[in-house]
């Protein structure tokens, strides 16, 4: 009785960390985040891929057709992946585009293959959006924009930044690029540099046409799965077109100014000073009413 009771226990113990013949990856995603699912093989005409998210048939390939579950396929008509599940018609992975809390489960892949099948499991967690992935940033004009990724990137990361959708600078591998002065319309022109550690981006020297949305795309990639994860940032450069150290410069001005005008006045006043005072007589014989009011007085 008791060896029936160990073989039990030994067996659960088994199928609990998963030596059950299924292979289980853990997926951690922040919402608003696309992943890919991975299979791991090229589609052959002979080939069955299914999906399924928590026991429901979601996405599937047979042969040369595919299949992805309309509304009320997907869990009991409450739309819960409306546009937002793309099939890779070459290799049957599966992409969760813009990706929710509810989102979050098991999602199992079959592959049928002529004389085998092989199945795996993919455990998704879905996060809330950290304040960091959605950033304000307020500047004056002629001030340094430092849009961070707050991160280290990986090797294997590839990073790209938008302006207002227009491609301005990315990173992949060890090779990285910033636009041209014709792609950009000279709006950038030698003011954009990147960092190769961590991807962010600077703006030198902005101005008011610098303001927009500035949005970073980060493709991360292993062997099981993909991530693609965006980062916003709503820039805004107000000012009279001045920089800090030209401002400085104009203060710096006004002050000597100001100094060598009260040093004038001081030494003008000074001069007045020494200037001596002089008693001027003039002779001339007295009037009529002079001579009467002296005549009055005797």
């Amino acid at each position: 009785m008791k060896l029936h009771f160990h073989w039990l226990a030994w067996i659960l113990f088994l199928l609990d960390n998963g030596v059950s013949g299924v292979d289980s990856v853990g997926v951690s995603v922040n919402e608003g985040d696309s992943v890919t699912l991975n299979t791991g093989v090229q589609t052959k005409q002979q080939e069955e891929i299914k999906w399924y998210f928590n026991s429901t048939r979601i996405a599937q390939i047979s042969g040369d057709l595919s299949f992805i579950c309309t509304d009320v396929q997907c869990k009991d008509g409450d739309e819960r992946f409306r546009d937002r599940l793309k099939l890779d018609h070459q290799t049957g992975s599966l992409t969760i585009m813009n990706i929710t809390n509810t989102d979050s489960g098991v999602y199992d892949l079959k592959i049928i293959f002529s004389s085998s099948s092989s199945d795996k499991a993919f455990n998704v967690t879905v996060s809330g959006v950290s304040a960091a992935e959605r950033e304000v940033v307020n500047k004056n004009q002629g001030e340094d924009v430092i849009l961070g990724v707050g991160e280290i990137r990986k090797p294997n990361d590839s990073m790209t930044w938008y302006f207002n959708e227009i491609l301005i600078a990315e990173i992949t591998g060890d090779q990285s690029k910033i636009c041209t002065d014709v792609q950009c319309k000279e709006r950038f022109r030698d003011r954009l540099k990147l960092d190769h550690q961590t991807g962010s981006l600077t703006n030198t020297n902005t101005r008011n046409t610098d303001s927009g949305e500035y949005k970073l795309l980060i493709n991360s990639k292993s062997s099981s799965f993909n991530i693609s994860r965006v980062k916003r940032f709503n820039v805004s450069v107000t000012g009279s077109g001045l920089s800090s150290g030209a401002l400085a410069g104009i203060v710096v001005v006004l002050l000597l100014v100001a100094v060598v005008t009260a040093g004038v006045i001081y030494y003008r006043c000074r001069n007045m000073q020494k200037i001596p005072k002089t008693t001027v007589t003039i002779n001339r014989d007295p009037t009529a009413a002079e001579i009467n009011a002296i005549e009055a007085t005797e």
